[in-house]
């Protein structure tokens, strides 16, 4: 074999490895994305309008659950909507990135018992096309997931209806 057929066939053998690594990240590009909408298939809710009222449909994910992408103080973040909750409940992990400062320390009973949290107000929420202002809210230390409880503060706001695996979320006025 020629020095000539050693090169081409080491060329040929790196071109066939970045065909296969190239294959490799589409696959997990395609998989991820699939796998996040079925965590999250509201990434991107659309808002109708009727008069002055808002309106975003929500619809179920894979485990039965309401989770929509927004943002706090324009910030995105994603919602999980508990309306087992009093206040909207922050990860503290993510307080500091959203401009939420610490107020009053005190208790509050969770899925994982009692845990100590911080007051704070939330100057804008929004969901879509849905504004929030001065929403009561609490920073958890306690949190892991980097999801944002969406509680009744944030919920008393809105008219609320389920109707079949869609929540639909409309403003009072």
């Amino acid at each position: 074999m020629t020095s000539a057929d050693n090169q081409h066939n080491g060329a040929a053998k790196w071109m066939l490895i970045l065909a296969w690594v190239s294959a490799f990240a589409l696959l997990i590009y395609v998989f991820s994305d699939l796998l996040e909408k079925q965590i999250n298939p509201n990434s991107k809710p659309e808002s109708a309008f009727q008069g002055n009222q808002i309106t975003v449909n929500l619809v179920q994910n894979k485990q039965g659950h309401y989770v929509v992408t927004g943002a706090i103080n324009d910030i995105p973040v994603v919602f999980l909507v508990d309306t087992g909750a009093t206040d909207v409940a922050v990860p503290a992990s993510l307080a500091g990135e959203l401009g939420l400062t610490r107020g009053r320390a005190g208790l509050a009973n969770t899925a994982n018992g009692t845990v100590t949290v911080y007051q704070t107000e939330i100057n804008k929420l929004s969901i879509g096309q849905i504004t929030l202002y001065n929403v009561d809210a609490n920073i958890n230390p306690g949190m892991q997931s980097g999801h944002v409880l969406l509680g009744m503060s944030a919920l008393k706001q809105l008219e609320f209806t389920q109707r079949g695996n869609t929540l639909i979320l409309r403003t009072l006025n």
